[in-house]
């Protein structure tokens, strides 16, 4: 068999992917996945815009199309900025993806060469971690506060270190749940604005907020010099494979050419039927169900967490998003826990896969928004009972 390319051996699986097998079994209670709840999926409305696409224009809907994308996406896309955030955005600046996934892959190909620093959250998002380390830089971790990133830290990667690019999630971080202060957005952009690093700021998570103001994106401070990420996936469905990236003019040709390269453009008729969607129906109100869900489910799991865990054991709080952040004692083993539960019939992803720097080993990311509520409270019983056995077996117990 002919060798790999020797960047394949820069990239690892996909922990979480991993977890999901074993998660297969019915009889699992998962927290593990980063999945959106199926049954607020909008499955009718979709089928009546498919029906619509194929009966007024179905020809045109099964063609090719242009690589930016379909013109009305990208107006309603730089229409949503205006209304949501107050940015004014050109549709021309818009570039629709397969996901947000391939925005980043995009951005990795456009910018990085073999060596180059990229600085992401400690914690940060694995399916970053992965799509950059196919072009092999070398990543430094920056230290998340529940306000934001450490400052310190982020000026020495991107000033002293000369970071070529700086990936970050402001809003309802994955996997911690945290969300930037605006005096933290503010201090990143002082940052940003006098280095030459590619700022790349996802926001997968933004519309989901359950309590709490709305805050601007760090790129709102930096005069439209950075990369906006968005996706269709969690505030319509992730099956449409749908998102996008905001990009300056002089580079968005690159990210073209880049995407001609992959895959020509995305489907021609997943976009039309998503335009007809978003025409047809009022896909605010389709949010407000959402966040209603996500925040109930949210609360309760905080709940039982504070009422089953042991009270040494902590989590973060979030005002919005899919995923809450709990840490164990001094001294304990995620990992451990991982394998005590699964006997326990429930799954989590632990903290490791999370760091670019080999810490997390006490930490783990819950979902909340793929679980009904009795899944919710059995589960979080579960993994009470898995995280005692796991005190009485090791001296991480708080004192020990």
């Amino acid at each position: 068999m002919p060798a790999f390319a020797k960047r394949m051996s820069q990239v690892r699986r996909s922990f979480i992917r991993e977890i999901l097998k074993v998660t297969a079994d019915p009889s699992i209670i998962s927290f593990a996945g980063g999945l959106p709840k199926p049954d607020l999926f909008p499955t009718g409305p979709m089928a009546e815009a498919a029906a619509k696409v194929l009966a007024d224009n179905g020809p045109a809907a099964l063609q090719y199309s242009v690589t930016e994308g379909e013109p009305a996406l990208r107006e309603w896309i730089a229409a949503r900025y205006k209304t949501t955030k107050g940015m004014d955005i050109d549709p021309a600046n818009v570039l629709v993806t397969n996901g947000s996934q391939q925005s980043l892959d995009l951005l990795g190909k456009v910018f990085l060469d073999p060596g180059d620093i990229v600085a992401v959250e400690l914690p940060g998002y694995i399916g970053a971690i992965q799509a950059f380390s196919v072009f092999e830089p070398q990543f430094v971790g920056v230290p998340l506060t529940p306000q934001g990133p450490d400052i310190d830290r982020l000026g020495d990667a991107i000033l002293g270190r000369k970071a070529k690019m700086f990936y970050a999630v402001p809003n309802f971080q994955n996997p911690s749940g945290l969300t930037y202060s605006l005096a933290a957005r503010r201090a990143v952009a002082e940052i940003l604005r006098v280095a030459d690093t590619v700022f790349v700021e996802d926001d997968p998570y933004g519309e989901l907020r359950f309590y709490g103001e709305a805050q601007p994106p760090v790129s709102a401070f930096l005069q439209g010099d950075a990369f906006m990420l968005g996706t269709f996936s969690k505030i319509a469905a992730p099956g449409l494979r749908l998102g996008w990236v905001v990009a300056t003019p002089d580079t968005l040709p690159k990210l073209v050419t880049a995407k001609q390269a992959s895959d020509l453009h995305c489907s021609t008729f997943v976009q039309r039927v998503l335009i007809q969607y978003l025409a047809d129906n009022d896909l605010d109100a389709h949010i407000a169900t959402i966040r209603q869900a996500y925040g109930a489910q949210r609360d309760l799991m905080v709940e039982r967490i504070k009422a089953e865990f042991p009270p040494e054991v902590t989590c973060t709080e979030p005002e919005g998003g899919m995923f809450l952040w709990v840490t164990l004692p001094e001294g304990c083993s995620a990992f451990a826990l991982f394998d005590l539960c699964i006997q326990e019939k429930v799954a989590f992803v632990p903290g490791g896969p999370f760091f670019v720097d080999g810490g997390g080993a006490r930490e783990m990311r819950l979902n909340f928004s793929n679980a009904e509520p009795d899944r919710i409270a059995e589960g979080i019983a579960r993994m009470g009972r898995g995280i005692k056995k796991l005190l009485a077996q090791t001296s991480c117990a708080a004192g020990a």
